[in-house]
Parts: structure tokens; sequence; C-alpha cells
């Protein structure tokens, strides 16, 4: 089974990653297929956990494969 979405593949993206936590050190909780899979501090914890995951296919800008709520790829500091 491949991890990889076909074109215009209907549902949820498998991976999301939720709204950034303002503790020391800021970090955001990823979950892959609606389970909790770990916290991230950047975009290469996403993509470890998701591999740890069963994941062999992560591109972060496709919607159809992550969701980012509260903020994109690039939020991982709280705005001043």
């Amino acid at each position: 089974m491949s991890d990889d979405l076909p074109e215009g593949a209907p549902g949820p993206a498998p991976i999301v990653v939720l709204g950034l936590v303002p503790a020391d050190p800021p970090y955001r909780v990823v979950e892959v297929r609606g389970d909790v899979v770990g916290l991230a501090r950047d975009m290469v914890d996403v993509i470890r956990l998701a591999h740890a995951s069963g994941m062999a296919h992560v591109d972060l800008d496709d919607p159809a494969v992550v969701r980012w709520v509260g903020g994109g790829k690039y939020h991982w500091s709280p705005r001043a």
C-alpha cells in the first residue's frame, strides 16, 4: 500500500499540524491519520514524525498531505 494520495483523492489530509503552543520552547502537536504522534518544534520534526508513523511521502506544501492549523509551515514562534 502506498502512502501517496492519488491525484484528486477526496478526504482529509493524513497529517495535521495543530497550532503553536507557546511553551519554552514552543511546539506544535502533530497528528497522523487521526492519532497524535508527537510534538514538533520545526518542519524537520513534522517529517520525522510522519516517517516514523509509516508515511513514505511527505510534501509539506501539498494540502492533500498536510493540513496546517493556526499558521503555516513557517510558524514556529509566538508573534510579538
